[in-house]
């Protein structure tokens, strides 16, 4: 097998990686090298891999260096040691329970008080150990703990289902889970069946598609949970159809939390009420403020660039 790794400037890091998931879609691995470099590598054989050129290419003005080596043959099964089960502990106990996801080959945990969520990180991104997936579970609990009703959930590029899977195990209903990704799209519905939960997935192209979103939360609050990279989040706030009671946005580094609560509170409405910070990442958490619920969003023109809900950050 054959390990393709491109470096890359910290600061130019979000956007490369929105470029390489195009290139390798079945996922990209990151490591960080210092506080200046990460390091983005995909695994395969000759006939699998993006081409260098067009890794360079797609790395751009970021791009440090261009590496390949070969990993040994039993490396399908040596990856497994880096994927263990993440708990994310309760808020409220007794009011709302810890979550914990691991994959197949790990044993549950087995914790009175907690979710159990099974992913396998084989089939699509988000296995729940980036800060980006934690911090929206964080948050998603702290939500829970905290809001008497358990309306609709839509998750907004659910790449594995670990978010959606999360929502429906906490009670919420109906669960809606989208992604443009045809792979996320399977791996998310075997996931949810897995783990024995009712939660939709469908195939979804923010750009040019309506998000399936109604305008009355009147009866039944909308929670939205995104954990996109920031041009992707700034489409959304263009292009959602109406606003919902609560948004949950991840995927963001700190600096770039502000520009994109200030697009959903012109656009929508909606007010930061809390913030979330792991590193270099964080999440924050947007609220109706009473006065747009049911709104209709602005023009899809205005605002972000992206490509679709698949170029979204690894860590779900």
């Amino acid at each position: 097998m054959i390990r393709l790794a491109v470096r890359v400037g910290a600061a130019d890091a979000e956007m490369v990686l929105a470029e390489l998931l195009e290139l390798a879609p079945n996922g990209v691995e990151e490591v960080d090298l210092d506080g200046e470099l990460v390091e983005y590598a995909v695994y395969g054989s000759a006939g699998e891999l993006p081409d260098i050129p067009d890794l360079r290419a797609a790395a751009g003005r970021g791009l440090v260096e261009v590496s390949s080596s070969e990993v040994a043959d039993d490396w399908g099964e040596r990856w497994k040691q880096f994927h263990k089960p993440v708990l994310i502990d309760s808020p409220a106990p007794g009011q709302v329970p810890a979550v914990c996801v691991c994959p197949p080959w790990e044993t549950p945990s087995g914790h009175e008080g907690t979710i159990e969520i099974v992913i396998d990180p084989g089939q699509a991104f988000g296995t729940g150990g980036h800060a980006t997936t934690r911090l929206c579970l964080e948050l998603l609990l702290k939500l829970t703990a905290g809001e008497p009703g358990r309306g609709r959930l839509l998750d907004v590029g659910t790449g594995s289902g670990v978010l959606a899977i999360a929502g429906a195990k906490l009670g919420y209903s109906p669960v809606i889970g989208l992604d443009h990704d045809r792979e996320s799209v399977k791996a998310a519905a075997q996931n949810a069946s897995a783990n024995s939960v009712s939660v939709e997935i469908r195939r979804l192209d923010l750009r040019v598609e309506t998000i399936p979103l109604s305008g009355d939360d009147r009866q039944s609050p909308t929670v939205v949970v995104a954990n996109l990279l920031r041009p992707l989040l700034l489409d959304l706030a263009v292009a959602i159809p109406s606003v919902p009671s609560h948004l949950l946005a991840g995927g963001l580094l700190i600096e770039q939390v502000d520009e994109v609560v200030h697009a959903f509170a012109e656009r929508c409405g909606l007010r930061e009420r809390e913030r979330h910070e792991s590193g270099e990442w964080a999440a924050v958490w947007l609220e109706c403020d009473g006065k747009r619920s049911g709104g209709q969003g602005r023009g899809r023109d205005q605002i972000g660039s992206g490509s679709s809900v698949a170029a979204r950050t690894i860590a779900r």
